[in-house]
């Protein structure tokens, strides 16, 4: 009996041993064929989450940011001990006893699967299996992608600590509204750093991962405030929190950025513009654009915040008047329905939800409106974030739309969504609500630091809301006029100088096309006339001699060596800036003019970081000689070597920048540009006023000016020249920036020496000759000027052309102060010669 008794409890053992070996073998099977393909857990050594990229300008301040997945990365020792306690209380509070899984847990759920047939599946999954799944694993509700879980999770707690697991946790978990991560959802949220959380918003946050879009702070607010409040309970029953603070928290409401509880914190940035906008063109294209997006780049951008401000208003004030000009109303093009016209909600959540423009500044913020009455004298206005009862009221003058074709009637409707900003007095206070439009025609603006590249301003068009294309960067146009530096620089590094004399005279060019007959901009021509007045006046046919007297194929080299093209072709046309270019690179070419024919490189970007805070990129590489000097002699600062390449003689530079100041002091530019410090610069109007083109510098800084439409067509019925239309932005930049950033004489090159010539003849004269024909100009040493030799750049007078008898009686003869007796053209100015241009 006994060995009965013995055999069968034998039997029963051994089928239970061989039952479990068998259940250990199935387990450690199934353990086997789904942990075999599994990504290895030592991948998280080198986890890089996506994190956020930011802006900062020249002062530091945060002005843009840019993120597939907002994410602000935060190590384990700066997160908050109430946020940590907060997310293991909701999500797994045996977090630091466990091995990665829960086994209870997971049984119960089973169980629940199994017993629901499936209907229901919870999740019963610890954060060690929340980070492997995030990290490694696809959402579907799967037993195949739970037993993944757990082999990872098991794994990653034997591979690392349960810091470091929570750390990346609370880095990568998703909490609604495009924020990953608790520093970025802390900010989203309330608008508050993780240290400035209390435990009422810490539980909210912690509420969160279960499902983001069913606990937002407004829409489901109940379900949100049960959840906190359990949050809450969880971490009191823990022991993180004490009795007295856990009442009070049940007490909080809840308060957030959604609800209107806190600002939010895009507020606090401005609104994005071009500038921050062709960073992230030019990163993208130079890193990758996925890299840019998610690598949590520290970017320090060039711009100065308020010469942004002063470039963005002093071209809308150009492009603003052009528009008035024409005084045709065009509106937005946006209508409200006359029936939301009644009910002040209605219309306004209407004219909330229209797209438009919210970002115009124009001596007054532009404020969206609709029409919501119109009367012959008055027009009744609903103004987006101004009350009814304003005030200052909601009505427009008849008296404010003087300017435009038309009375109210024939321009508005109700329901049209406008823009109105303020009037103000003489005495600056306010006057009246004056109705705005964007115009129609665009340009770009763009000013930068002569000496080492950097932007300091950029604008890309009237409004970046309204158009995000950037005029500065991206529109290629014809430069007109404002290429001819180029064509110059090239001859005076071929041995001309500023007093050669080159004919201004009529020409035929046989093309494949036909013959060209290019002409003065007022058809008008002044015989042989110095260098110096050709530039000065814009002559185009001196600057079509000259390029053929050089040879097309010098000039082109010059024009790319500068950067102006890739590859210029070799047409006589280019040379009055035919061919198309943007604004960016005729800025970054004038500067090397400015800072004495050194190659600069613009940049809209001083350093790039990476994450970890190590620099990867810096656009100056000068060497600065002092700076680890503990001390420097008083009044010195620190001595910086520039190892840029040299694009141009230094000679040169100088002498076609003197010119250039002869453009701004007497020539297209005199009625434009007045600045206490010296300037040189150059208008351009291509053929027809489809383009109008300004660009100058100081000692410091240059800035360019585009105006045009966006499909080339004539500007003021064929009259909008770059020194209408351009130079009054450059003044108006130029006024503030040299307040800030100064001004002096260009500096004079070694190698060199002044002498006296006659600005209209080009005639040598005595070194103490004086009076406004007087031009002392600077020759290279040890080189013999040549005066009184005429080229014609191989051309044929063209006697038998209609307009050479024009020519010739325009002509007119003198005595020079070598008593000889020569011809030359009239004093030109501004009325006959205008700004130039390709004809």
């Amino acid at each position: 009996m006994i060995r009965f008794i013995l055999s069968f409890f034998g039997g029963i053992f051994t089928l239970v041993t061989l039952g479990l070996a068998m259940v250990a073998l199935s387990v450690g099977a199934i353990f086997w064929v789904y942990g075999r393909d599994l990504p290895s857990h030592e991948s998280l050594a080198q986890y890089q989450p996506k994190t956020i990229s930011r802006i900062y300008n020249g002062e530091g301040q945060l002005i843009d940011e840019f993120a597939k997945e907002r994410r602000l990365y935060t190590p384990a020792d700066e997160i908050p001990k109430l946020v940590k306690d907060a997310f293991i209380s909701a999500e797994d509070k045996n977090f630091y006893t466990h091995q990665g899984y829960d086994p209870r847990g997971i049984a119960a759920a089973i169980l629940e699967a199994i017993e629901t047939r499936g209907k229901t599946v919870r999740g019963a999954s610890t954060i060690p299996q929340q980070v492997a799944k995030n990290l490694f694993l696809s959402g579907d509700r799967k037993i195949e992608r739970k037993v993944k879980e757990v082999i990872l999770a098991s794994r990653l707690v034997d591979s690392m600590s349960k810091d470091k697991i929570l750390e990346i946790y609370l880095n990568e978990i998703y909490l609604g509204q495009n924020s990953y991560g608790v520093a970025a959802a802390a900010q989203t949220y309330f608008n508050k750093t993780l240290n400035q959380l209390d435990p009422a918003e810490a539980a909210i946050l912690a509420s969160m991962p279960k499902a983001p879009s069913d606990y937002h702070p407004v829409r489901q607010h109940d379900r949100l405030l049960a959840r906190r409040n359990y949050v809450l309970q969880q971490m009191y029953e823990n022991g993180y929190i004490d009795k007295a603070t856990y009442d009070k928290s049940l007490a909080e409401p809840i308060r957030s950025v959604q609800g209107g509880d806190y600002p939010a914190f895009r507020v606090n940035l401005p609104p994005r513009d071009y500038f921050t906008d062709e960073i992230r063109r030019q990163l993208s294209r130079d890193f990758g654009a996925e890299e840019f997006f998610t690598a949590g780049f520290s970017v320090r951008a060039t711009e100065d915040p308020d010469m942004q401000r002063v470039a963005a208003i002093a071209l809308r004030h150009s492009l603003e008047r052009m528009d008035r000009q024409l005084g045709k109303w065009r509106g937005t093009g946006k209508t409200i329905p006359a029936a939301d016209l009644g009910d002040e909600a209605k219309w306004r959540a209407a004219l909330s939800s229209t797209n438009v423009a919210r970002d115009i500044e124009v001596d007054g913020k532009w404020h969206p409106a609709v029409v919501l009455k119109v009367s012959d004298q008055s027009l009744a206005v609903g103004i987006e974030d101004v009350p009814l009862d304003d005030p200052r009221g909601n009505s427009v003058p008849r008296s404010d739309i003087k300017w435009m074709h038309g009375d109210f009637h024939d321009n508005f409707k109700p329901g049209d969504v406008i823009f109105v900003r303020e009037a103000k007095a003489k005495s600056g206070k306010f006057d009246h609500w004056s109705v705005r439009q964007v115009p129609e025609v665009e340009g770009g603006f763009m000013a930068m630091d002569v000496n080492n590249g950097r932007v300091i301003a950029m604008q890309g068009g009237f409004s970046y809301q309204h158009s995000v294309f950037n005029r500065a960067t991206q529109a290629n146009r014809q430069p007109g006029s404002s290429f001819k530096p180029f064509v110059y620089a090239a001859a005076l590094d071929s041995g001309y100088t500023p007093a050669t004399i080159v004919v201004d005279a009529p020409i035929e060019v046989n093309t494949p096309d036909g013959v060209w007959r290019p002409t003065n901009s007022e058809n008008r021509y002044y015989g042989p006339t110095p260098l110096r007045i050709g530039i000065e006046m814009s002559r185009n046919l001196m600057t079509i001699r000259l390029a053929q007297e050089v040879g097309m194929d010098t000039v082109a080299s010059y024009a790319e060596r500068f950067g102006v093209y890739d590859h210029m072709g070799h047409y006589l046309a280019n040379a009055l800036g035919s061919e198309e270019t943007t604004l960016y690179k005729m800025v970054a070419a004038y500067a090397m003019f400015a800072n004495g024919g050194e190659r600069v490189e613009p940049t809209l970007v001083d350093r790039v970081q990476d994450r970890y805070g190590r620099t990867i990129y810096r656009h100056d590489q000068r060497v600065c000689e002092d700076c680890g000097a503990d001390a420097l002699p008083r009044g010195e600062g620190p001595r910086i070597l520039s190892n840029r390449e040299r694009v141009m003689n230094a000679i040169t530079a100088y002498q076609l920048t003197s010119m250039m100041e002869g453009v701004v002091q007497r020539g297209t530019a005199s009625r434009a540009v007045h600045l206490p410090v010296p300037i040189a610069g150059k208008t351009g109007t291509t053929n027809g006023a489809r383009d109008a083109w300004f660009i100058g510098f100081s000692s410091n800084i240059v800035a360019g000016c585009y105006i045009g439409y966006d499909t080339p067509r004539p500007m003021l019925g064929g009259h909008g020249y770059g020194a209408s239309l351009c130079a009054p932005v450059f003044q108006e930049f130029m006024t503030q920036a040299i307040k800030k950033y100064g001004g002096s004489k260009f500096k004079v090159p070694p190698g060199g020496h002044f002498i006296n010539i006659d600005r209209y003849t080009g005639a040598r004269l005595p070194d103490d000759a004086s009076g406004p024909n007087v031009q002392a100009e600077y020759f290279r040493d040890g080189e013999d000027p040549i005066f009184g030799v005429t080229y014609d750049g191989g051309f044929a007078m063209g006697q038998d052309l209609p307009l050479y008898k024009e020519a010739e009686q325009a002509q007119r003869q003198i005595t020079t102060s070598t008593g000889e007796t020569t011809t030359i053209g009239p004093r030109a100015n501004f009325g006959t010669l205008s700004s130039g241009g390709l004809y």
